[in-house]
């Protein structure tokens, strides 16, 4: 890993967030355990606390080889939601939280995943650490994502193509192989969003990843061994295969293990079709359960 990729994002994770964010991001840690906390998404480019904010928790590695713990090793990240009241505000998070060690495996491209280093090799903000080793462990990890990420858009790009070609068309790639419901275009909201940003971490990225380039204007050539290229293809072909299934597997899990699940269903139905419904104990320990019949009031509340 290169001293100027590891420079690069180091600088961009220790970012400023708002105190609030901060102080959600505290708590959250407070009430999960966690060795440190990484801060991503819409609000982080928005600043808006009346949406959801988005956090990753990094935690040490699950004790016992019970069911759930065999999940959090085997299915991560578990998925968590929290409303904490800040004054007279109350602000909300949706948190991912797996084992430290699982996340650097993932961000170096050691597992079939593709959701850790496609989201980390967008702007994110360490929050809080533990200590130093840890905080380095996440900087060093996320820098791993980035790299990781450049290496298969250097594969899957055009043979030439400005930074953000490679950025889109590697977001594109992985939003289908995710299984994820996404508007069309956007990948480039994300692009739009920082574009200088990720014009310099190309480069910057396929340096750490060991990848040359030739560069003419803003035309940008990776040179890939004809032998890389194929192996990064067939492990890219591996990732596309098993990346749906994987997925599925773990909504499946998150459907009986969401930490929070009606909290955050009847918060999001409220905020989107204006009816608001309580939170009763039965919706709250059964929201698979009582799913339909949420469903049938929002639609019953809704008719004219």
């Amino acid at each position: 890993m290169t001293a100027t990729l590891l420079s690069f994002v180091a600088d961009e994770l220790e970012t400023p967030v708002a105190p609030d964010i901060a102080a959600v991001a505290r708590e959250v840690v407070r009430r999960l355990g966690g060795s440190a906390v990484l801060f991503y998404g819409s609000v982080l480019r928005t600043g808006d606390l009346d949406g959801v904010l988005d956090f990753y928790v990094l935690t040490p590695p699950p004790k016992g080889w019970g069911l759930r713990a065999w999940a959090t090793r085997t299915l991560w990240p578990d998925v968590s939601f929290h409303e904490v009241t800040l004054g007279a505000q109350v602000i909300r998070a949706k948190v991912a939280t797996m084992p430290l060690d699982t996340f650097c495996r993932a961000a170096e491209g050691r597992t079939v995943d593709t959701t850790i280093w496609t989201r980390f090799a967008q702007p994110a903000a360490l929050v809080w650490a533990a200590d130093p080793l840890i905080r380095m462990r996440v900087v060093r990890s996320v820098a791993y994502a980035a790299a990781t990420a450049s290496r298969f858009a250097a594969v899957l790009g055009p043979q030439h193509g400005s930074a953000a070609d490679y950025w889109l068309a590697l977001f594109r790639q992985t939003y289908s192989a995710e299984l994820r419901v996404e508007a069309p275009g956007r990948e480039r909201q994300i692009i739009a969003f920082a574009p200088d940003r990720f014009a310099q971490l190309l480069p910057l990225a396929w340096q750490g990843a060991g990848i040359g380039h030739a560069r003419r204007g803003e035309d940008y050539v990776p040179q890939v061994e004809e032998a890389d290229r194929r192996a990064t293809l067939a492990a890219w072909w591996l990732r596309q295969r098993s990346g749906k299934w994987l997925n599925l597997a773990r909504l499946v899990k998150a459907a009986f293990t969401f930490d929070g699940a009606a909290r955050y269903g009847l918060w999001k139905l409220q905020r989107h079709t204006g009816v608001a419904l309580p939170l009763t104990p039965w919706r709250e320990r059964h929201p698979v359960l009582a799913a339909p019949g949420v469903m049938w009031r929002v639609w019953h509340n809704r008719q004219p």
